[in-house]
């Protein structure tokens, strides 16, 4: 066993190997073991060692880590040109492991200002902001209009849903007569909502679509299609019925006798005989209209042959009517089969003409207004640097060329980027590009945390990339370093204890580690006394037993077991936060030190808060909202109606008990009983009654005044900062109101610099479009708990992690089915149109589904640096053996001891009161 001291010694060594600048390295670097230092270290010895700032590309996952990146070294740049003499020296050497020498302290000291001086300074970005600013730099060799524009997501969305509209809309006059076939197609096999999914998935995926259609275009996709089905392009579904209906296609005469000795036997062989004996004696188009109930005389629903098609009676005749059913029963199974080949194929193909034909409007519609959105940054970088040439050149002009490249979180790169960076790095290692001055390529990242499938990162990519640069490194005769870092920082022995034996189960580490590998984490502190802690599942709670005859006078009120869940760890986070609890690093708890990790936004986490809240625990609320779900934007949202029109009764009612108002249910009820007129005349008749009714009116009166005069950015500012607005919604609702206040006001000001100021359209706007806010909760911005979903949580740490949702598993299998080389794609409308191939795809889809569900499980634990509380509600069925609580229970219940818990006993809720607890 590696003792903590080697541990860390080991560790240091790794770093500084794969900070080593005269290298190339790939560094495969578990949670919390300080990848993003070898990141900063390797760039500081770069930038020591001579190399211009200029020629450092560090390209990053998030804008937030880019600042964070840069921050983190411009710190250390500053301290290095005001430290003593000593402190340098020792800075310098932890840094490179050798003593610098005065000249090195001297360039050391100069760093900063050298940086600060470099012509666009150090190239610190995501692979987004590089690509923009190549686009910007060289638009012609990018075939694209200069002084383009980037549209952010929502904008974006807004353009394709308005695309979508414009093509469905004008569908029937479309003079292309295939698309207008396809798209009846594609709506024959889902109804409006399921229309509207599709449509969405299709949109997210259509890079890939557009990748599929870049050579061969529908042509090529569609023989592609119909190759891997074994079908030719004359297979339609309506050739195969007919054919399979013609006089010739069966044995009628056989058929016709064997119906003559079924008409003898049992009920079942009658009743089956008369179906044959109908089928058959029609013309061939009435077959086709009944060939689905013919079958059903050979076949199951589901095309599953029959395992009996005579009873024994009919068996003992000389004549071999089993015989004769067995052939046409076999004919009936293949042309079944091909004739779900057939509708797999037009469904899909139609799929794909209607996807052409919306990614063209789309690209049209971009183009005409000279947008690039962050799709098309990566493309069209892509498609610019495969020039013949253009790499070269393109660099050469980009201030002396790049010579290192380095590359965080490369697990999270999708296939078109890694083509970007290769684009970037082809002269390194061949040709002149090998010059003197080494030029070097570094990367790090971690498979377990490749939680970004939506996206298309792949884990296996960041293994191909890995083995693709080693390769050209070594043959390039340069020194390629493959480091890999697991001793963490940042969590607590028995922490990373309960991560290895729960991913050294076979059911838990497949995805997460590659087959026949173990994880194994060691832990560099000793100031600690870490806990892994198991609830018992909280269980389904009883349904009312009240009759559904009694009068329901007073509402009954059953907690839900993901009510009580809430309600327990907003108590359990209280009692921590109570003052006597202290962490192993000696201080109180604090709010800010709590994580809530959830797998997706649910009722939860609303319970949660709300819970919080009761509390009186600090609660920064959710890391992402959409704004016009929150109680805030929709009071605004009220106030623009009520402008429009101040007749309209409800939206006046919902302004009056806002916190803009302040009225009660008495209030409202006092103007509207016996009301005569519209509720604005019945308030303007009543403002007397009292103050608050004044000030009210005369609150609305200016706004009204107001709204015909100024754009909306203008009225709304006035009335949340003037009019004393954003005091009282903080009021009621807390500091976690300030975000969506601030987006809804800069909506508004982003509205007025591209539209004609009308409130009307503004606020169309708002409620079409699904503005998200995403919110910064670094741990130190704010002292309250957070909650965020795992994916929110990448790179953040807490001491004291809760993972809630850990029972429900992922069911949703993508109806975009693409092969493993993503030359070819299946729809499947109907499951059951699937062959082995289809069904092969699918089974991998789901696959990969629930391998990146168990990524997102390491990540999840990975947070907790001090104390992981593991629960969970339990609902109709029973706990799935692949659920997180399972995989956390079976790995480490041989290791922990069961304890009674006097929180839970105390709570006298639906849980026993023990649980399983691992201790340092």
């Amino acid at each position: 066993m590696m003792n903590l001291a080697s541990s860390v010694t080991k560790t240091k060594r790794r770093q500084r190997l794969a900070s080593d600048p005269s290298t190339s390295a790939w560094v495969s670097a578990s949670a919390g073991t300080g990848k993003t230092k070898a990141l900063n270290d390797r760039t500081l010895r770069l930038l020591l060692g001579g190399t211009p700032p200029q020629q450092i590309l560090c390209l990053t996952f998030t804008r937030a880590a880019a600042a964070e990146m840069a921050n983190r070294l411009n710190q250390r740049l500053v301290s290095w040109a005001i430290v003593n003499e000593e402190q340098l020296v020792h800075d310098l050497k932890d840094l490179t492991g050798v003593s610098a020498d005065k000249p090195t302290r001297e360039r050391a000291r100069c760093l900063l200002a050298r940086v600060l001086d470099a012509p666009g300074g150090m190239r610190i970005q995501t692979i987004h902001s590089f690509c923009e600013t190549l686009l910007g730099r060289f638009p012609l060799e990018a075939n694209i209009t200069p002084h383009f524009s980037v549209i952010d997501e929502q904008t974006a969305a807004e353009l394709l849903e308005t695309t979508i509209d414009e093509l469905l809309s004008n569908f029937q006059t479309n003079d292309d007569l295939n698309f207008t076939k396809a798209l009846k197609v594609v709506a024959f096999h889902t109804n409006d909502i399921g229309f509207r999914a599709l449509i969405a998935e299709l949109t997210a995926d259509r890079t890939r679509i557009a990748n599929l259609l870049a050579d061969g275009g529908l042509q090529g996709a569609a023989r592609c299609i119909r190759s891997t089905l074994s079908l030719t392009e004359a297979d339609t579904p309506q050739s195969i019925l007919a054919s399979a209906c013609a006089d010739d296609a069966f044995d009628s005469k056989g058929l016709r006798q064997a119906t003559t000795v079924m008409a003898k036997g049992a009920k079942t062989d009658i009743d089956r005989a008369i179906s044959i004996k109908a089928w058959i004696s029609k013309s061939p188009t009435d077959r086709i209209l009944s060939f689905s109930e013919y079958s059903r005389a050979f076949l199951t629903i589901g095309s599953v042959p029959l395992t009996r098609l005579v009873t024994k009676s009919v068996l003992s005749n000389a004549f071999p009517t089993a015989q004769i059913l067995q052939l046409e029963q076999n004919r009936l199974k293949l042309i079944k089969d091909k004739e779900k080949k057939a509708l797999l194929s037009e469904a899909t193909i139609s799929l794909l003409t209607v996807g052409d034909a919306l990614i063209e409007a789309y690209q049209n519609a971009k183009a005409s207004r000279n947008f690039l959105d962050y799709d098309d940054l990566i493309l069209k970088t892509r498609d610019m640097l495969r020039q013949p040439g253009a790499a070269a050149w393109v660099l050469y002009k980009l201030d002396g060329g790049i010579d290192h490249v380095l590359i965080d979180e490369a697990q999270d790169t999708n296939p078109d980027q890694w083509q970007v960076i290769q684009s970037l790095t082809e002269e390194f290692f061949a040709g002149a590009g090998a010059r003197a001055q080494n030029r070097t390529v570094f990367a790090v990242g971690d498979t377990k945390q490749s939680i970004y499938s939506f996206q298309r990162a792949d884990p296996d990519a960041f293994n191909q990339m890995q083995e693709y640069f080693g390769d050209r490194v070594k043959r390039s005769c340069s020194e390629w370093n493959h480091i890999t870092l697991d001793t963490s920082f940042r969590s607590s022995a028995a922490i990373l204890e309960s991560v290895d034996l729960v991913f050294s189960q076979p059911s838990a580490n497949d995805g997460v580690l590659a087959p026949q590998m173990q994880v194994k984490h060691y832990a560099s502190r000793t100031d600690t006394e870490g806990m892994i802690e198991i609830w018992p599942l909280i269980e389904k709670s009883q349904k009312s037993n009240v009759s559904p005859w009694i009068t329901p006078i007073t509402q009954v009120n059953v907690e839900s077991a993901c009510t009580i869940l809430a309600n327990l760890v907003a108590e359990k986070i209280k009692e921590l936060c109570s003052g006597h609890t202290v962490l192993s690093r000696a201080r109180v708890i604090r709010p800010r030190d709590i994580m809530v990790l959830v797998r997706r936004r649910s009722a939860f986490v609303t319970d949660l808060v709300r819970a919080l809240k009761t509390s009186h625990v600090p609660v920064s609320g959710v890391d992402r909202l959409v704004l016009t779900e929150h109680i805030a934007v929709m009071d605004l949202i009220s106030v623009g109606r009520f402008l429009l029109m101040p007749t309209d009764d409800l939206s006046l009612a919902e302004v009056l008990k806002s916190p803009l108002c302040g009225f009660d249910d008495d209030d409202l009820f006092m103007i509207a009983h016996d009301r005569e007129g519209s509720l604005w005349q019945a308030l303007c008749a009543r403002e007397g009654h009292s103050p608050e009714f004044r000030t009210a009116k005369r609150m609305l009166e200016c706004l009204l005044h107001d709204a015909n005069k100024k754009p909306p950015y203008e009225l709304y500012a006035e009335l949340l900062s003037g009019g004393g607005g954003r005091r009282a919604f903080q009021s009621r609702l807390g500091e976690e109101v300030i975000d969506p206040l601030d987006e809804f006001l800069s909506q508004a000001l982003s509205y007025q610099s591209s539209h004609a100021p009308s409130l009307q359209e503004f606020l169309d706007r708002i409620e079409r479009g699904s503005i998200t806010v995403r919110r910064d909760l670094e741990q130190d911005s704010i002292d309250a708990v957070r909650i965020l979903t795992v994916h929110g949580a990448k790179g953040l740490e807490a001491p004291i992690v809760f993972l809630p949702d850990t029972v429900q598993i992922p069911k949703q299998t993508p109806r975009l089915l693409w092969s493993a080389d993503q030359r070819c794609l299946l729809w499947a409308a109907r499951k059951t149109w699937l062959d082995e191939i289809g069904g092969a795809w699918s089974k991998t889809a789901e696959e990969n589904r629930d391998r990146e569900y168990r990524r997102l499980l390491y990540v999840a634990m990975t947070r907790a640096a001090d104390q992981l509380y593991v629960c969970g509600w339990i609902g109709n069925r029973a706990l799935d053996r692949r659920s997180w609580y399972n995989l956390i229970l079976e790995g480490i219940k041989d290791s922990a001891k069961a304890e009674p818990d006097a929180f839970l006993v105390d709570r006298k809720l639906a849980v026993k009161g023990s649980v399983l607890r691992l201790r340092d």
